[in-house]
């Protein structure tokens, strides 16, 4: 179809894309209004007469009531509505001039033509567009609205308010009356100052839009009917166009517009606005970025849902060391001076004790002169400094070659603090033993290169001889030199050769010209070797199980003898640790529960009231083989062999007279016969 006469003023649209938030608060709020009346109205009626005083407390708080609400939905609304970015509204211009079809002299009927629908209770004045050419034959009148530019849309809204006649209002007058008119659609990749293309062929029609919300008479208000259609778009904008075949039609207003998802900042990361998908089921996938002086923990990202509203948030970000999050306006706030804030907080706090921060954002504070950060500890925990000596140095025993020495941990050191004045002591204490001229064969126990009992023993010692043991108190920050202090500030990460935990620095290797001690020192000397030796060890007898030991006197003995010890063990067990003993006054011992068929060493040793003498020489003995259990097969096979045999002899002697019972029987009966 060709199409001339065309309006000559048209114009391209001239919105820029204004936003706006949906009107359904101003519906609702019309809908609360109409609803509170109606329940005053249905009070009064339903009420006996009232005094003009309740009357007028019932009416203060209906209006409560309705405020409250009114806060309730706006809340509501504000929280949970998406954006519109509108990109034509009619209601908002003074003249729209659009394209039509047919126009001017040359036409055949009078078509759309533009005036203005104006109603004083409601407050609208608005430019409109009305046609009613029922009086006609083969109607066609053409519409059409500005280009409209998408700009960044996937998905335009068109939402348009109208009124159609009934047709009954036209009695035998109406040549082509209709009560439906056409909505189309034609995208075009660039904007002109001329027309709209004109080939009707080209437009795609959205909908037959018929009066949903009823049409009107004579007899009726107007009703107004509202239509909302939506279309995806691709290029770079769109014409919109209004066919009408024939009704009576009054279009009041006319938007279009796009739904966004609102920015927002969740997680203090920002989303922009996002526009929805070109299809209402599509989500479109927004990255957030990090707002000022945070830090993503994960890659914040958020859905956008074809309704315009936010759904399932992933990831987000933290405010970096050095400032606190702000929840409230969803910032993040550097600290002040003395305060810091380090991965291990929420929040600025004061420094920690003997530590200090000089600048605003610190992510820790560093420790004062003297004190060290423990290399495991947050940068939330205080600063110490190595342990004092240990205290109470004690030498328990000492006999010819074991010593037990014990000690008290170190005091508390006065840990001085400008900031806090408090007292502070890392109680992660472990000791180490350091005797320079005990030989390699010396054991100690605990036998760890480090441990943290406080008593040690000390046995394979020399007789009369000398020694100086020094006591080692160590901490974990006993291993942190000068250098590796400021190393160790200067970076959220621990800076030392040796990761430790408080357990862990049990049984580490160290070396004591390395590390700052406490050490306390104490000198004994180890006692004589005495002259009450054991001799003439011999063995009396032995059998499988038991042994039977005897021996003599010391020939000398310097103390009074409180008991000989007597030990043994088998023989491929002579440096086992764990040796069987017993204890006796006499100079003989009975040795029971020994396994049969094993050689076993004895030694005997005696004890005075100044300690214990020398073990004897060592003598060897094998325990019998056990006879026991062949004796014992041998009465169970022959009580078997014997009950067998008892057992047949009586089945024998059964058999016997039960064949001569049945025999005499038998007599007995020819006998009476």
């Amino acid at each position: 179809m060709k199409m001339v006469g065309c309006h000559p003023n048209d114009k391209k649209v001239k919105y820029d894309g204004i936003k706006s938030k949906t009107s359904s608060v101003t519906i609702l709020t019309s809908v609360l209004n109409d609803a509170i009346s109606a329940l005053k109205s249905a009070f009064y009626k339903n009420q006996a007469p009232i005094s003009e005083q309740n009357r007028s407390q019932i009416v203060s708080r209906m209006s409560l009531l309705r405020t409250i609400l009114l806060i309730i939905i706006s809340i509501h609304f504000k929280l949970a509505h998406a954006d519109q970015v509108v990109l034509l509204d009619t209601t908002r211009e003074a003249t729209l001039e659009w394209t039509r079809y047919p126009y001017g002299p040359q036409a055949q009927t009078p078509g759309w033509v533009e005036e203005s629908f104006t109603d004083f209770v409601k407050g609208i004045n608005w430019r409109s567009y009305v046609v009613c050419d029922v009086a006609y034959h083969n109607v066609n009148n053409w519409l059409w609205s500005p280009f409209i530019d998408r700009g960044s849309a996937n998905r335009l809204y068109i939402e348009i308010q109208f009124t159609i006649r009934d047709c009954s209002l036209f009695p035998g007058n109406a040549l082509s009356c209709k009560e439906t008119f056409s909505l189309l659609f034609y995208e075009f990749d660039a904007a002109t100052r001329e027309p709209p293309p004109w080939q009707t062929d080209s437009y795609r029609l959205i909908a037959r839009i018929a009066a949903g919300e009823g049409r009107f008479n004579q007899n009726s208000d107007v009703d107004i009917n509202t239509e909302v259609k939506s279309i995806a778009v691709n290029k770079k904008g769109v014409y919109f166009a209004f066919r009408d075949q024939g009704a009576c039609i009054s279009v009041l207003a006319v938007k279009v517009y796009y739904i966004t998802c609102p920015a927002v900042t969740e997680n203090f990361a920002h989303f922009n606005e996002t526009p929805t998908g070109r299809e209402i089921t599509i989500i479109e996938k927004q990255n957030g970025t990090c707002v000022d002086n945070a830090e993503p923990y994960e890659t914040p990202t958020y859905l956008c849902k074809g309704d315009g509203k936010w759904t399932i948030l992933t990831g987000g970000c933290r405010c970096k060391a050095g400032y606190e999050p702000n929840y409230t306006n969803k910032t993040c706030t550097e600290c002040p001076l003395g305060t810091f804030k380090s991965p291990e907080v929420t929040k600025c706090t004061p420094c920690p004790p003997n530590s200090n921060a000089s600048k605003t954002g610190s992510p820790f504070c560093k420790c004062a002169s003297g004190f060290y950060r423990h290399p495991n500890d947050g940068r939330h925990m205080p600063c110490y400094s190595p342990p004092a000596a240990p205290t109470n140095l004690t030498l328990l025993f000492v006999d010819q070659t074991s010593a037990i020495i014990s000690w008290s941990a170190p005091a508390k050191n006065e840990s001085f603090s400008s900031e806090t004045n408090s007292k502070i002591y890392h109680s992660d204490i472990v000791y180490k033993i350091k005797c320079n001229i005990c030989s390699p064969n010396v054991v100690y126990n605990p036998s760890t290169d480090t441990f943290n009992e406080t008593k040690i023993t000390l046995t394979n010692l020399e007789p009369v001889t000398t020694y100086t043991v020094q006591i080692h108190a160590i901490n974990s920050v006993s291993h942190i030199n000068e250098f590796k202090r400021h190393s160790n500030e200067s970076s959220l990460v621990a800076v030392s050769d040796i990761v430790f935990s408080n357990t862990s620095l049990l049984n580490i290797p160290l070396d004591l010209n390395e590390v700052k001690t406490g050490q306390a020192e104490i000198v004994f000397t180890t006692e004589s070797v005495l002259l009450s030796t054991v001799f003439n060890l011999r063995i009396l007898a032995i059998t499988n199980k038991d042994a039977d030991l005897e021996w003599d006197k010391p020939v000398q003995s310097d103390f009074p003898l409180e008991f000989y010890e007597v030990r043994w063990f088998p023989k491929v067990e002579l440096d086992a640790i764990n040796k069987s003993a017993l204890n006796t006054k006499e100079t003989k011992a009975h040795i029971v529960g020994l396994l049969e068929n094993t050689e076993y060493g004895f030694q005997v040793r005696c004890k005075t009231n100044n300690g214990f003498g020398s073990y004897s020489n060592m003598i060897y003995a094998q325990t019998l083989q056990s006879v026991g259990s062949v004796y014992d097969d041998s009465v169970q096979i022959r009580f078997i062999a014997g009950a067998i045999v008892t057992g047949v002899l009586f089945l024998v002697i059964f058999i016997i007279a039960t064949v001569y019972f049945m025999r005499s029987k038998h007599q007995d009966d020819l006998d009476k016969k």
